[in-house]
């Protein structure tokens, strides 16, 4: 299975651990085509320091070669609301795992669709156990 794991990089950073944890976590299901995006090296200031038309191409690539896709969407991100209209496009199965965390509000446009799966966790182990069942490892 290839899972495209969607999370903010130019959008804010903070997150990034996060990222790395659930890649990892994901990565005893499956391959994930976008590592990176749990790179703590990565900076939102300059992304992966490639230029935009590479990594619009390359990731619309790995995104096409996906089975599903992962999103973590706690930090607004206009490029992964972009990837998770691409993957329903694309006919992927999405889920979009959220941390309500104040001040923090979810996009309707996520909320409201019904093609996207939306989990709100409190903690890594809530979103773990919906990983888990998402990719069809267990019920939590």
């Amino acid at each position: 299975m290839r899972v495209y794991f969607a999370g903010s990089i130019r959008g804010g950073r903070q997150d990034a651990a996060l990222y790395s944890e659930l890649i990892g976590f994901i990565k005893r299901y499956a391959e994930v085509l976008t590592e990176h995006v749990g790179d703590q090296s990565l900076t939102g200031d300059l992304g992966e320091g490639y230029n935009a038309s590479y990594i619009h191409s390359r990731d619309l690539d790995w995104l096409k070669s996906s089975d599903l896709m992962i999103a973590e969407v706690s930090t607004p991100s206009l490029g992964v609301g972009y990837e998770i209209a691409m993957a329903i496009h694309l006919k992927r199965k999405v889920l979009c795992l959220y941390n309500p965390r104040k001040g923090r509000k979810l996009s309707a446009m996520i909320a409201g669709s019904p093609d996207v799966e939306v989990y709100a966790y409190t903690d890594i182990e809530e979103a773990k156990k919906t990983i888990d069942t998402f990719l069809g490892g267990g019920d939590g």
